[in-house]
């Protein structure tokens, strides 16, 4: 099955996102820069372009800029998997913000989830979106039993549909031993994030959102006269009314109150080479999306044909080349499908996800500098909703307001960009994983 040392990658393996496959990235724009507009978006993923579109059906005229091809960051690199996606639970929040802010911040995590499926069907994307629900994995007995007290310990207000899966029933929902049950939630979703994204660009463009890769923003400051601002670029000076900063895990200097107050973490996926329609699905028969309890993330499906794997993980700080992640995380799969033992690899890649020090996003306005970020790997709804809300606040709408735009966005003492943290607290997750806590 495969040709190179690694005994995994497959002839033709592809250091791409398998994603791309279907919805190939846009060659760079040799478009001309117009010397002003309304408003201009710095990054062209789900955020960028969801602020765009608003900005721009209100009447502003609009440009998203990317250093790269639209959408080449985490929008199209993700694994698809559809969430609520705020990870502090209500307690946390109540203890740190009080019970109405953290109902709140959980109702637009609920929002989120019931939004994206809207816009998906009013923007008429083809996306092979499917609201499949998602199985929690218990890696032990004792991550079993947390997840049952999560379910019946729900805060009143804000109850989701959920149920149990004993370790004696979990078959029905996944070929393997290696959890103790799970928790299932049925209103999670999936969707291709490659095809989505370029929905939202196709959208943005018929709207008459200008969108142009292959430019970088080197410098931001104010206008002279105080109106606005102006962004140098690779390709010369643009004046803007608002700029929008829509960058989350590849935040640069460009911004350094928002690059102190988001960290880039690495994450990796693997597909695997065709199993077969029978064989792939009966891995996972419902065809849900799978997390486990493990505080080192993974994270996989099938593909929306259900033939192959797609299995994402954690499994390096700073590794790029997808020849070396790609067998490490073939490890991490086949300690849970050990029947996918000699199964190559036809694609491995991997991009950067923004991550804050509250584990949530923000959005908001500093300095005059618009900007949502911080989705800490559950950004395919939430990237698109806090876009979408950012755009609307750029317009002054009411309805773009949220409670995230009021919590404090914090950074940490010696973090100018560079998380260098990241390694003891990978090493000390790593050893409770380890011992089960």
């Amino acid at each position: 099955m495969a040709s190179d040392h690694s005994g995994l990658l497959t002839p033709g393996f592809k250091e791409s996102p398998y994603w791309w496959e279907r919805t190939p990235r846009a060659p760079e724009s040799p478009t001309d820069l117009p010397a002003s507009v309304d408003v201009l978006v710095v990054g062209s993923g789900y955020t960028g372009l969801c602020a765009a579109l608003q900005t721009a059906r209100g009447g502003r005229s609009t440009l998203v800029i990317d250093t790269h091809e639209p959408g080449w960051g985490c929008s199209s690199r993700n694994g698809g998997q559809v969430s609520t996606g705020i990870k502090p639970d209500f307690a946390e929040l109540e203890k740190a913000h009080g019970a109405t802010t953290a109902m709140e911040v959980h109702r637009e995590g609920q929002r989120a989830l019931s939004w994206i499926g809207d816009f998906i069907a009013q923007e008429q994307i083809d996306c092979d979106y499917r609201v499949c629900g998602r199985f929690y994995g218990a890696h032990t007995p004792a991550q079993y039993d947390k997840l049952a007290r999560k379910l019946e310990t729900q805060p009143v207000d804000l109850e989701t549909e959920a149920f149990l899966v004993p370790r004696a029933e979990q078959q029905s929902e996944i070929a393997t031993d290696f959890y103790h049950g799970g928790l299932v939630e049925p209103r999670h979703a999936s969707v291709d994030p490659a095809a989505y994204h370029q929905g939202i660009l196709d959208r943005a463009l018929e709207s008459g959102v200008a969108v142009v890769g292959g430019v970088s923003a080197t410098a931001l400051r104010r206008a002279r006269d105080g109106a606005g601002f102006v962004v140098e670029t690779s390709r010369g000076p643009i004046r803007a009314e608002d700029v929008v900063i829509a960058t989350s895990g590849y935040t640069s200097g460009l911004t350094p109150w928002q690059q102190r107050r988001v960290f880039p973490i690495g994450t990796y996926m693997l597909a695997t080479e065709d199993l077969g329609h029978d064989a792939g699905r009966a891995l996972i028969p419902g065809d849900r999306m799978i997390v486990d309890t493990r505080r080192i993330v993974v994270y996989y499906r099938t593909s929306p044909d259900g033939r192959r794997v797609l299995f994402g993980g954690r499994v390096s700080l700073n590794e790029t080349d997808p020849r070396v992640s790609g067998p490490r995380l073939h490890k991490h799969m086949t300690a849970i499908f050990p029947q996918l033992g000699q199964v190559g690899i036809t694609h491995s890649w991997m991009g950067f996800v923004g991550w804050t020090f509250q584990h949530m996003p923000h959005l908001g306005r500093h300095d005059g500098v618009w900007y949502a970020m911080g989705y800490c790997g559950s950004g395919v709804a939430l990237a698109s909703y806090f876009g979408t809300r950012l755009g609307q606040q750029v317009l002054g709408l009411e309805e773009g307001r949220s409670i995230l735009s009021n919590l404090p966005f914090r950074t940490r003492p010696l973090y100018y960009g560079k998380p260098w943290f990241l390694s003891a607290s990978v090493g000390w997750y790593g050893l409770l994983d380890r011992l089960g806590i």
